[in-house]
Protein backbone atom coordinates (compact mmCIF):
# COMPACT_ATOMS: atom_id res chain seq x y z
CA UNK A 1 0.00 0.00 0.00
CA UNK A 2 1.46 3.04 -1.41
CA UNK A 3 -1.15 5.82 -1.22
CA UNK A 4 -0.91 8.23 1.47
CA UNK A 5 -4.76 9.20 1.93
CA UNK A 6 -5.85 7.06 5.10
CA UNK A 7 -7.34 4.15 5.22
CA UNK A 8 -10.54 3.87 7.13
CA UNK A 9 -12.01 0.58 9.15
CA UNK A 10 -15.77 1.32 10.69
CA UNK A 11 -16.56 -1.13 13.41
CA UNK A 12 -20.14 -1.06 14.54
CA UNK A 13 -22.25 -2.96 16.55
CA UNK A 14 -26.21 -3.48 17.11
CA UNK A 15 -28.37 -2.30 20.45
CA UNK A 16 -25.02 -1.47 22.54
CA UNK A 17 -24.80 1.22 24.59
CA UNK A 18 -21.99 3.42 25.98
CA UNK A 19 -21.60 2.61 29.55
CA UNK A 20 -21.22 -1.18 28.22
CA UNK A 21 -17.51 -0.92 27.75
CA UNK A 22 -14.95 -1.10 29.85
CA UNK A 23 -13.32 2.49 28.43
CA UNK A 24 -16.35 4.57 28.90
CA UNK A 25 -16.60 3.02 33.62
CA UNK A 26 -17.71 -0.16 32.95
CA UNK A 27 -15.85 -2.88 35.33
CA UNK A 28 -17.77 -6.26 34.03
CA UNK A 29 -17.60 -6.23 30.95
CA UNK A 30 -14.62 -7.77 29.15
CA UNK A 31 -13.35 -5.24 26.18
CA UNK A 32 -9.71 -5.12 26.26
CA UNK A 33 -9.35 -4.29 22.34
CA UNK A 34 -12.06 -1.85 21.96
CA UNK A 35 -10.94 -0.50 25.24
CA UNK A 36 -7.16 -0.08 23.45
CA UNK A 37 -9.03 1.61 20.73
CA UNK A 38 -10.02 4.11 22.80
CA UNK A 39 -6.70 4.44 24.63
CA UNK A 40 -4.46 5.07 21.64
CA UNK A 41 -7.03 7.45 20.43
CA UNK A 42 -10.40 9.64 21.30
CA UNK A 43 -13.13 8.61 23.23
CA UNK A 44 -16.72 10.80 22.56
CA UNK A 45 -18.40 10.64 26.05
CA UNK A 46 -21.54 12.48 24.79
CA UNK A 47 -22.01 10.82 21.56
CA UNK A 48 -25.70 10.50 20.72
CA UNK A 49 -27.88 8.61 17.88
CA UNK A 50 -30.00 10.70 15.84
CA UNK A 51 -32.57 8.33 16.42
CA UNK A 52 -32.44 5.10 18.61
CA UNK A 53 -34.41 2.55 16.32
CA UNK A 54 -31.75 0.39 14.19
CA UNK A 55 -32.46 1.04 10.43
CA UNK A 56 -33.35 4.87 10.60
CA UNK A 57 -29.94 5.45 12.54
CA UNK A 58 -27.86 3.75 10.16
CA UNK A 59 -28.94 5.51 7.17
CA UNK A 60 -27.94 8.84 8.94
CA UNK A 61 -24.76 7.34 9.08
CA UNK A 62 -24.54 6.59 5.65
CA UNK A 63 -26.07 10.04 4.46
CA UNK A 64 -24.90 12.27 7.55
CA UNK A 65 -28.85 13.63 7.46
CA UNK A 66 -31.31 12.80 10.08
CA UNK A 67 -34.27 10.99 9.49
CA UNK A 68 -36.74 13.77 8.98
CA UNK A 69 -34.27 14.66 5.91
CA UNK A 70 -33.61 11.58 4.30
CA UNK A 71 -36.88 10.16 4.46
CA UNK A 72 -36.14 6.50 6.27
CA UNK A 73 -37.87 7.33 9.33
CA UNK A 74 -38.85 3.75 10.27
CA UNK A 75 -38.03 0.04 10.38
CA UNK A 76 -39.14 -1.70 7.47
CA UNK A 77 -38.71 0.78 4.76
CA UNK A 78 -36.19 1.73 2.50
CA UNK A 79 -33.41 4.30 2.22
CA UNK A 80 -33.98 6.19 -0.85
CA UNK A 81 -31.32 4.89 -3.88
CA UNK A 82 -31.41 8.29 -4.50
CA UNK A 83 -29.45 9.48 -1.16
CA UNK A 84 -25.64 10.40 -2.08
CA UNK A 85 -23.70 8.56 0.79
CA UNK A 86 -20.62 9.51 2.03
CA UNK A 87 -19.25 5.95 1.08
CA UNK A 88 -20.35 6.62 -2.38
CA UNK A 89 -17.76 9.79 -2.31
CA UNK A 90 -15.31 8.03 -1.09
CA UNK A 91 -15.73 5.50 -4.28
CA UNK A 92 -15.97 8.44 -6.45
CA UNK A 93 -12.59 9.71 -5.08
CA UNK A 94 -11.49 6.29 -5.80
CA UNK A 95 -11.42 4.64 -2.55
CA UNK A 96 -12.35 0.46 -2.17
CA UNK A 97 -15.17 0.38 -0.03
CA UNK A 98 -16.41 -2.50 1.44
CA UNK A 99 -18.55 -4.22 4.17
CA UNK A 100 -18.97 -6.89 6.12
CA UNK A 101 -22.06 -8.18 8.14
CA UNK A 102 -25.30 -6.28 8.93
CA UNK A 103 -26.48 -3.60 6.35
CA UNK A 104 -30.06 -2.94 7.07
CA UNK A 105 -30.43 0.08 4.79
CA UNK A 106 -33.36 -1.96 3.15
CA UNK A 107 -36.12 -3.96 4.73
CA UNK A 108 -35.06 -7.62 6.04
CA UNK A 109 -38.46 -9.02 6.66
CA UNK A 110 -41.65 -9.96 4.56
CA UNK A 111 -43.84 -8.03 6.98
CA UNK A 112 -45.19 -5.16 4.90
CA UNK A 113 -45.43 -1.30 6.58
CA UNK A 114 -47.68 -1.11 9.42
CA UNK A 115 -48.29 2.72 8.75
CA UNK A 116 -50.14 4.12 7.31
CA UNK A 117 -52.99 1.12 8.01
CA UNK A 118 -54.62 0.10 4.85
CA UNK A 119 -57.66 1.70 5.20
CA UNK A 120 -56.12 4.91 5.82
CA UNK A 121 -53.67 4.75 3.27
CA UNK A 122 -54.60 7.17 0.29
CA UNK A 123 -54.05 6.33 -3.53
CA UNK A 124 -51.15 8.42 -4.14
CA UNK A 125 -47.78 9.37 -2.27
CA UNK A 126 -46.69 12.88 -2.23
CA UNK A 127 -43.25 11.20 -3.40
CA UNK A 128 -42.27 8.16 -5.91
CA UNK A 129 -39.37 5.59 -5.33
CA UNK A 130 -36.00 6.90 -6.60
CA UNK A 131 -35.89 4.36 -9.74
CA UNK A 132 -33.74 0.81 -8.46
CA UNK A 133 -33.74 -2.52 -6.88
CA UNK A 134 -35.57 -2.53 -3.56
CA UNK A 135 -35.80 -5.31 -1.21
CA UNK A 136 -32.45 -6.88 -1.92
CA UNK A 137 -32.03 -7.15 1.93
CA UNK A 138 -35.25 -9.15 2.51
CA UNK A 139 -33.96 -12.75 3.81
CA UNK A 140 -36.43 -14.77 1.88
CA UNK A 141 -35.37 -13.99 -1.42
CA UNK A 142 -32.09 -15.18 0.02
CA UNK A 143 -33.18 -18.25 1.09
CA UNK A 144 -35.58 -18.95 -1.84
CA UNK A 145 -33.03 -17.61 -4.67
CA UNK A 146 -29.55 -19.28 -3.57
CA UNK A 147 -27.66 -17.40 -6.87
CA UNK A 148 -29.33 -13.79 -5.34
CA UNK A 149 -26.78 -11.27 -4.86
CA UNK A 150 -27.12 -7.62 -4.39
CA UNK A 151 -26.46 -4.62 -7.08
CA UNK A 152 -23.65 -3.40 -6.93
CA UNK A 153 -22.13 -0.84 -5.91
CA UNK A 154 -24.66 -1.16 -3.03
CA UNK A 155 -25.46 2.46 -1.76
CA UNK A 156 -21.40 2.74 -2.12
CA UNK A 157 -19.68 -0.72 -1.35
CA UNK A 158 -18.06 -2.05 -4.03
CA UNK A 159 -17.68 -5.31 -1.86
CA UNK A 160 -20.53 -6.71 0.08
CA UNK A 161 -20.54 -9.83 2.57
CA UNK A 162 -24.05 -9.72 3.68
CA UNK A 163 -25.61 -10.97 6.88
CA UNK A 164 -29.05 -10.38 7.54
CA UNK A 165 -30.83 -10.75 10.84
CA UNK A 166 -30.02 -11.38 14.64
CA UNK A 167 -29.24 -14.50 16.50
CA UNK A 168 -27.91 -17.78 15.02
CA UNK A 169 -31.13 -17.29 12.42
CA UNK A 170 -29.01 -14.96 10.04
CA UNK A 171 -29.21 -15.36 6.68
CA UNK A 172 -27.34 -13.36 3.63
CA UNK A 173 -23.60 -14.65 3.05
CA UNK A 174 -23.14 -15.92 6.24
CA UNK A 175 -26.16 -18.59 5.93
CA UNK A 176 -24.58 -19.59 2.58
CA UNK A 177 -21.42 -20.49 3.71
CA UNK A 178 -22.21 -22.11 7.07
CA UNK A 179 -23.94 -24.72 4.45
CA UNK A 180 -20.92 -24.91 2.95
CA UNK A 181 -18.91 -25.79 5.97
CA UNK A 182 -21.09 -28.33 7.70
CA UNK A 183 -24.08 -30.18 6.07
CA UNK A 184 -25.49 -30.21 9.61
CA UNK A 185 -25.81 -26.42 9.53
CA UNK A 186 -29.72 -26.27 9.87
CA UNK A 187 -29.98 -28.07 12.51
CA UNK A 188 -27.92 -26.25 14.21
CA UNK A 189 -29.76 -22.70 14.27
CA UNK A 190 -32.63 -21.89 16.11
CA UNK A 191 -34.22 -22.17 19.26
CA UNK A 192 -36.04 -25.53 18.36
CA UNK A 193 -32.34 -27.06 17.72
CA UNK A 194 -30.70 -25.35 20.90
CA UNK A 195 -28.75 -26.92 23.68
CA UNK A 196 -31.55 -27.05 26.80
CA UNK A 197 -30.96 -24.97 29.08
CA UNK A 198 -33.84 -25.68 31.72
CA UNK A 199 -34.68 -22.74 34.62
CA UNK A 200 -33.67 -19.77 31.95
CA UNK A 201 -36.49 -17.40 32.02
CA UNK A 202 -35.38 -15.99 28.53
CA UNK A 203 -35.42 -18.99 27.19
CA UNK A 204 -39.92 -19.18 27.82
CA UNK A 205 -39.65 -15.71 26.06
CA UNK A 206 -37.20 -16.94 22.85
CA UNK A 207 -35.20 -13.76 23.37
CA UNK A 208 -32.17 -16.06 24.13
CA UNK A 209 -31.37 -19.94 23.39
CA UNK A 210 -27.95 -21.80 24.28
CA UNK A 211 -26.96 -22.28 20.20
CA UNK A 212 -25.45 -25.55 19.17
CA UNK A 213 -23.47 -22.90 16.22
CA UNK A 214 -19.54 -23.37 16.94
CA UNK A 215 -18.07 -20.61 18.33
CA UNK A 216 -15.91 -20.37 14.99
CA UNK A 217 -18.64 -20.69 12.96
CA UNK A 218 -21.33 -18.32 14.51
CA UNK A 219 -21.98 -14.89 12.55
CA UNK A 220 -19.57 -12.88 14.56
CA UNK A 221 -16.51 -15.25 13.93
CA UNK A 222 -17.63 -14.85 10.25
CA UNK A 223 -17.78 -11.53 10.04
CA UNK A 224 -14.48 -11.10 11.38
CA UNK A 225 -12.88 -13.67 8.78
CA UNK A 226 -14.44 -12.19 5.98
CA UNK A 227 -13.21 -8.58 7.14
CA UNK A 228 -9.63 -9.79 7.58
CA UNK A 229 -9.83 -11.37 4.13
CA UNK A 230 -11.86 -8.11 2.58
CA UNK A 231 -8.51 -6.16 4.42
CA UNK A 232 -5.68 -8.31 2.68
CA UNK A 233 -7.54 -7.93 -1.24
CA UNK A 234 -7.74 -4.17 -0.53
CA UNK A 235 -3.98 -4.46 0.30
CA UNK A 236 -3.05 -5.84 -2.73
CA UNK A 237 -4.63 -2.40 -4.52
CA UNK A 238 -2.57 0.85 -4.60
CA UNK A 239 -5.47 2.53 -3.60
CA UNK A 240 -7.01 3.54 0.20
CA UNK A 241 -10.07 2.04 1.26
CA UNK A 242 -13.05 2.42 3.47
CA UNK A 243 -14.13 -0.83 5.31
CA UNK A 244 -17.19 -1.15 7.60
CA UNK A 245 -17.14 -4.12 9.93
CA UNK A 246 -20.80 -4.13 11.12
CA UNK A 247 -21.86 -7.41 13.79
CA UNK A 248 -25.68 -8.01 14.47
CA UNK A 249 -25.07 -8.68 18.06
CA UNK A 250 -25.40 -8.13 20.89
CA UNK A 251 -29.38 -7.31 19.91
CA UNK A 252 -31.90 -9.95 21.52
CA UNK A 253 -32.52 -12.34 21.05
CA UNK A 254 -29.54 -13.69 22.77
CA UNK A 255 -27.50 -16.95 21.72
CA UNK A 256 -23.57 -15.81 22.27
CA UNK A 257 -21.49 -19.18 21.02
CA UNK A 258 -19.38 -21.62 23.02
CA UNK A 259 -17.53 -20.77 25.88
CA UNK A 260 -19.45 -16.88 25.74
CA UNK A 261 -22.66 -18.08 26.78
CA UNK A 262 -21.67 -18.81 30.63
CA UNK A 263 -19.36 -16.44 30.43
CA UNK A 264 -21.04 -14.43 33.13
CA UNK A 265 -23.28 -15.68 35.68
CA UNK A 266 -26.64 -13.69 36.32
CA UNK A 267 -26.10 -13.47 40.04
CA UNK A 268 -22.50 -11.59 39.73
CA UNK A 269 -23.69 -9.26 37.25
CA UNK A 270 -25.01 -5.72 38.67
CA UNK A 271 -28.20 -4.16 37.87
CA UNK A 272 -28.56 -0.64 36.70
CA UNK A 273 -28.88 1.75 39.69
CA UNK A 274 -32.27 3.21 38.29
CA UNK A 275 -33.88 -0.36 38.38
CA UNK A 276 -35.71 -0.30 41.45
CA UNK A 277 -35.16 4.12 42.31
CA UNK A 278 -38.40 5.75 42.89
CA UNK A 279 -39.44 8.21 40.15
CA UNK A 280 -41.06 11.39 41.00
CA UNK A 281 -43.60 12.21 38.02
CA UNK A 282 -42.75 9.73 35.38
CA UNK A 283 -44.08 10.05 32.09
CA UNK A 284 -46.83 8.15 30.83
CA UNK A 285 -45.19 5.21 29.09
CA UNK A 286 -43.58 4.29 32.18
CA UNK A 287 -46.92 4.15 34.19
CA UNK A 288 -48.41 2.35 31.32
CA UNK A 289 -45.99 -0.53 31.62
CA UNK A 290 -45.36 -0.49 34.82
CA UNK A 291 -49.07 -1.14 35.46
CA UNK A 292 -49.15 -3.36 32.47
CA UNK A 293 -46.65 -5.77 34.06
CA UNK A 294 -48.58 -5.49 37.32
CA UNK A 295 -52.30 -6.21 35.79
CA UNK A 296 -50.42 -9.74 33.96
CA UNK A 297 -47.43 -10.78 35.02
CA UNK A 298 -47.00 -13.19 32.01
CA UNK A 299 -47.21 -10.40 29.50
CA UNK A 300 -44.05 -10.11 27.06
CA UNK A 301 -44.82 -8.33 24.02
CA UNK A 302 -42.88 -9.34 20.83
CA UNK A 303 -41.15 -6.15 20.35
CA UNK A 304 -40.52 -2.63 21.94
CA UNK A 305 -40.26 -1.81 25.29
CA UNK A 306 -41.76 -3.86 28.39
CA UNK A 307 -41.49 -3.77 32.28
CA UNK A 308 -39.06 -7.11 33.12
CA UNK A 309 -38.41 -9.13 36.03
CA UNK A 310 -34.54 -9.07 37.96
CA UNK A 311 -34.44 -12.69 37.03
CA UNK A 312 -34.89 -11.45 33.32
CA UNK A 313 -32.41 -8.31 33.15
CA UNK A 314 -29.40 -10.62 34.94
CA UNK A 315 -29.91 -12.87 32.50
CA UNK A 316 -29.94 -10.41 29.88
CA UNK A 317 -26.76 -8.83 30.81
CA UNK A 318 -25.33 -11.80 31.53
CA UNK A 319 -25.69 -13.07 27.85
CA UNK A 320 -25.14 -9.55 26.61
CA UNK A 321 -21.41 -9.31 27.94
CA UNK A 322 -20.86 -12.77 26.62
CA UNK A 323 -21.91 -11.16 23.24
CA UNK A 324 -19.74 -8.04 23.60
CA UNK A 325 -16.71 -10.53 24.81
CA UNK A 326 -17.17 -12.68 21.48
CA UNK A 327 -17.15 -9.26 19.52
CA UNK A 328 -14.05 -7.61 21.55
CA UNK A 329 -12.34 -11.21 20.47
CA UNK A 330 -13.21 -11.08 16.87
CA UNK A 331 -12.28 -6.86 16.70
CA UNK A 332 -8.69 -8.44 18.17
CA UNK A 333 -8.53 -10.66 15.37
CA UNK A 334 -9.23 -8.38 12.66
CA UNK A 335 -7.03 -5.34 14.04
CA UNK A 336 -3.87 -7.89 14.07
CA UNK A 337 -4.67 -8.70 10.46
CA UNK A 338 -4.45 -5.23 9.85
CA UNK A 339 -1.19 -4.98 11.54
CA UNK A 340 0.28 -8.02 9.68
CA UNK A 341 -0.56 -6.38 6.49
CA UNK A 342 1.21 -3.37 7.04
CA UNK A 343 -2.27 -1.26 7.56
CA UNK A 344 -2.26 -0.06 10.80
CA UNK A 345 -0.31 3.40 10.70
CA UNK A 346 -2.23 4.07 7.66
CA UNK A 347 -5.50 3.44 9.09
CA UNK A 348 -8.65 5.47 10.78
CA UNK A 349 -10.11 2.65 13.05
CA UNK A 350 -13.55 3.77 14.16
CA UNK A 351 -16.15 2.14 16.49
CA UNK A 352 -19.68 2.88 17.52
CA UNK A 353 -23.14 1.23 17.40
CA UNK A 354 -26.27 2.08 16.20
CA UNK A 355 -28.29 2.47 19.33
CA UNK A 356 -28.57 1.18 23.02
CA UNK A 357 -30.90 -1.00 25.29
CA UNK A 358 -32.39 -0.51 28.24
CA UNK A 359 -31.29 -3.82 29.83
CA UNK A 360 -33.00 -3.06 33.13
CA UNK A 361 -33.17 0.94 33.60
CA UNK A 362 -36.04 2.24 35.19
CA UNK A 363 -37.08 -2.26 35.66
CA UNK A 364 -37.41 -2.17 31.74
CA UNK A 365 -36.05 -4.00 28.58
CA UNK A 366 -35.70 -3.41 24.77
CA UNK A 367 -36.17 -0.30 23.66
CA UNK A 368 -38.97 2.17 21.71
CA UNK A 369 -40.56 5.47 22.10
CA UNK A 370 -37.96 6.54 25.26
CA UNK A 371 -35.38 8.68 25.19
CA UNK A 372 -33.19 7.54 28.06
CA UNK A 373 -29.03 7.57 27.51
CA UNK A 374 -29.33 3.76 27.50
CA UNK A 375 -30.89 4.45 24.52
CA UNK A 376 -29.44 7.21 22.72
CA UNK A 377 -25.98 7.44 24.12
CA UNK A 378 -23.51 4.90 22.03
CA UNK A 379 -19.90 5.03 22.29
CA UNK A 380 -17.81 6.69 19.58
CA UNK A 381 -13.89 5.98 19.21
CA UNK A 382 -11.88 7.79 16.58
CA UNK A 383 -7.93 6.00 16.38
CA UNK A 384 -6.21 7.46 13.97
CA UNK A 385 -2.94 5.16 13.15
CA UNK A 386 -1.14 8.69 11.28
CA UNK A 387 -2.40 11.18 13.68
CA UNK A 388 -2.06 11.53 17.33
CA UNK A 389 -5.06 12.85 19.36
CA UNK A 390 -4.99 15.89 20.99
CA UNK A 391 -8.05 15.15 23.00
CA UNK A 392 -8.08 11.99 24.61
CA UNK A 393 -11.58 12.41 25.85
CA UNK A 394 -13.93 14.79 24.70
CA UNK A 395 -17.41 15.74 26.00
CA UNK A 396 -17.87 17.60 22.94
CA UNK A 397 -22.07 17.02 22.09
CA UNK A 398 -21.71 15.15 18.80
CA UNK A 399 -24.14 12.36 16.97
CA UNK A 400 -23.91 9.57 14.25
CA UNK A 401 -24.51 12.32 11.83
CA UNK A 402 -21.52 13.69 12.77
CA UNK A 403 -19.28 10.36 11.23
CA UNK A 404 -19.49 11.24 7.74
CA UNK A 405 -18.53 15.04 7.84
CA UNK A 406 -15.49 13.76 9.75
CA UNK A 407 -14.48 10.89 7.75
CA UNK A 408 -14.78 12.75 4.68
CA UNK A 409 -12.63 15.89 6.14
CA UNK A 410 -10.46 13.44 7.28
CA UNK A 411 -9.90 12.49 2.98
CA UNK A 412 -9.66 15.43 2.26
CA UNK A 413 -12.95 15.58 0.53
CA UNK A 414 -15.61 17.99 0.39
CA UNK A 415 -19.27 16.65 2.21
CA UNK A 416 -22.31 16.88 0.04
CA UNK A 417 -25.05 19.55 0.04
CA UNK A 418 -27.45 18.73 2.62
CA UNK A 419 -25.32 16.95 5.08
CA UNK A 420 -25.75 17.96 8.63
CA UNK A 421 -23.22 16.86 10.56
CA UNK A 422 -19.74 18.65 11.62
CA UNK A 423 -16.69 17.63 11.16
CA UNK A 424 -14.94 15.96 14.94
CA UNK A 425 -11.60 16.73 13.79
CA UNK A 426 -10.80 20.16 15.26
CA UNK A 427 -12.40 18.56 18.73
CA UNK A 428 -9.61 15.98 17.99
CA UNK A 429 -6.88 18.37 17.62
CA UNK A 430 -7.60 20.01 20.93
CA UNK A 431 -8.95 23.66 19.38
CA UNK A 432 -11.25 24.11 22.73
CA UNK A 433 -13.28 26.60 20.62
CA UNK A 434 -14.27 23.75 18.32
CA UNK A 435 -17.21 23.06 20.49
CA UNK A 436 -19.50 20.86 17.58
CA UNK A 437 -23.08 21.78 18.72
CA UNK A 438 -25.33 23.48 21.90
CA UNK A 439 -27.38 21.13 22.03
CA UNK A 440 -28.78 17.90 20.14
CA UNK A 441 -32.05 16.80 18.38
CA UNK A 442 -32.94 13.36 18.26
CA UNK A 443 -35.70 11.94 16.51
CA UNK A 444 -37.91 8.78 16.39
CA UNK A 445 -41.04 7.62 14.14
CA UNK A 446 -42.56 4.54 14.78
CA UNK A 447 -45.67 2.26 13.25
CA UNK A 448 -46.84 0.99 16.73
CA UNK A 449 -49.37 3.03 18.94
CA UNK A 450 -47.55 1.88 21.96
CA UNK A 451 -48.44 2.38 25.73
CA UNK A 452 -51.82 2.98 25.31
CA UNK A 453 -51.65 5.77 22.83
CA UNK A 454 -54.71 6.94 20.58
CA UNK A 455 -52.06 7.14 17.63
CA UNK A 456 -48.38 6.20 16.98
CA UNK A 457 -44.88 7.48 18.56
CA UNK A 458 -43.94 10.85 17.08
CA UNK A 459 -40.72 12.08 19.41
CA UNK A 460 -38.34 14.80 19.46
CA UNK A 461 -35.40 15.47 22.15
CA UNK A 462 -33.66 18.26 22.45
CA UNK A 463 -30.67 17.79 24.64
CA UNK A 464 -27.52 19.66 26.13
CA UNK A 465 -24.96 19.30 28.59
CA UNK A 466 -27.49 20.84 31.46
CA UNK A 467 -31.17 19.31 30.36
CA UNK A 468 -32.73 17.25 28.20
CA UNK A 469 -36.69 17.78 26.67
CA UNK A 470 -38.92 15.42 25.40
CA UNK A 471 -42.21 16.06 23.40
CA UNK A 472 -44.69 13.47 21.68
CA UNK A 473 -46.56 14.25 19.14
CA UNK A 474 -50.41 14.78 19.88
CA UNK A 475 -49.66 14.63 24.23
CA UNK A 476 -50.00 17.05 26.81
CA UNK A 477 -47.31 15.55 28.66
CA UNK A 478 -43.52 15.05 28.08
CA UNK A 479 -39.88 15.04 29.92
CA UNK A 480 -38.07 17.97 31.24
CA UNK A 481 -35.10 16.31 33.35
CA UNK A 482 -32.05 18.83 34.80
CA UNK A 483 -28.87 16.80 33.76
CA UNK A 484 -27.08 18.11 36.47
CA UNK A 485 -29.19 17.45 39.21
CA UNK A 486 -30.29 14.66 38.52
CA UNK A 487 -27.80 12.55 36.22
CA UNK A 488 -30.37 9.47 36.64
CA UNK A 489 -33.03 10.89 35.02
CA UNK A 490 -35.32 10.02 37.87
CA UNK A 491 -37.26 12.95 38.39
CA UNK A 492 -39.62 14.90 35.53
CA UNK A 493 -39.94 18.55 36.20
CA UNK A 494 -42.48 19.00 32.78
CA UNK A 495 -45.27 19.76 35.73
CA UNK A 496 -43.13 21.46 38.09
CA UNK A 497 -44.65 24.33 38.55
CA UNK A 498 -40.94 26.37 39.26
CA UNK A 499 -39.70 24.88 35.33
CA UNK A 500 -42.58 26.14 33.78
CA UNK A 501 -40.34 29.16 32.54
CA UNK A 502 -37.42 26.72 31.87
CA UNK A 503 -39.47 24.12 30.09
CA UNK A 504 -41.07 27.18 27.59
CA UNK A 505 -37.61 28.48 27.03
CA UNK A 506 -36.28 24.98 26.31
CA UNK A 507 -39.58 24.37 23.96
CA UNK A 508 -38.33 27.45 21.87
CA UNK A 509 -35.08 26.24 21.89
CA UNK A 510 -36.31 22.64 20.29
CA UNK A 511 -38.70 24.71 17.51
CA UNK A 512 -35.63 26.26 16.50
CA UNK A 513 -33.44 23.13 16.42
CA UNK A 514 -36.55 21.90 14.23
CA UNK A 515 -36.17 24.93 11.77
CA UNK A 516 -32.11 24.67 11.56
CA UNK A 517 -31.94 20.80 11.16
CA UNK A 518 -34.90 21.07 7.85
CA UNK A 519 -33.79 19.70 4.33
CA UNK A 520 -31.67 22.48 3.29
CA UNK A 521 -29.90 20.68 0.00
CA UNK A 522 -30.41 22.34 -3.12
CA UNK A 523 -33.71 20.66 -5.21
CA UNK A 524 -32.82 17.92 -7.36
CA UNK A 525 -34.21 18.73 -10.69
CA UNK A 526 -32.43 22.42 -10.65
CA UNK A 527 -29.95 23.32 -12.89
CA UNK A 528 -26.20 23.87 -11.87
Amino acid sequence: MTSKRPNFLLFITDQHRADHLGCYGNTEVRTPHIDALAQQGCRFDHFHVATPICQPNRASLMTGRLPSVHGLQMNGRELSLGEHTFVETLREAGYQTGLVGKCHLQNITTIPALWPRPEQRLPHDALTAFPGRYGQEVWKRWEDDPSFELDLPYYGFEQVRLTIGHADEQHGHWRRWLREQTPEADRLIGPDNAIPTPGLHLAALRQAWRTRVPEELYPTAYIAQQTGDMLARMASEDRPFFVQCSFPDPHHPFTPPGRYWDMFRPEDVSLPASFNAELIDPPPPIVFLREQRRGNPAFRPGYGSFASSEQEVREALALNHGSLAHIDHSIGRVMDRLCELGLDQNTVVMFTSDHGDLLGERGLMFKGGLHYPALTRVPFIWRDGAQDSATRVSDALSQTIDIPATVLERAGLQPSNGMQGASLLPVMAGDGAAAVREHLLIEEESQRSDFGMDRRVRMRTLRDHRYRLTVYDGQPWGELIDLQADPLELRNLWDDAASLPLRRELMERLARAMLSTADNSPYPGAAA
